[in-house]
């Protein structure tokens, strides 16, 4: 499955222009390195997505054939680790 399409399948981004325009910017990494919108996704890749004020890394555990629903989106990656970034960390204002 591409990687624009898995992120939109499990709901990390909400539409799936985004998240190509994510993937173009160079704010989605795939196994630690940058990753195209047409990148393949398989079970045990790790995705880390860079939101601006957030980094969350995330490990793929299912790869969906057909329709997604809300209540399976959630089971298709596992969170493993997110970090608060930008300019709310360490300054005064």
């Amino acid at each position: 499955m591409r990687l624009d399409v898995f992120l939109k399948a499990s709901r990390l981004v909400k539409r799936r222009t985004v998240a190509k325009e994510a993937c173009d910017n160079g704010r989605v990494s795939l196994n630690g390195r940058p990753a195209k919108a047409g990148s393949e996704v398989r079970p045990g890749d790790t995705i880390s997505l860079d939101y601006g004020s957030r980094l969350l890394t995330v490990a793929v555990l299912a790869v969906p054939t057909g329709p997604v629903s809300k209540a399976m989106a959630a089971s298709l990656y596992q969170v493993v680790s997110e970090e608060k970034t930008g300019p709310s960390e360490g300054l005064p204002f």
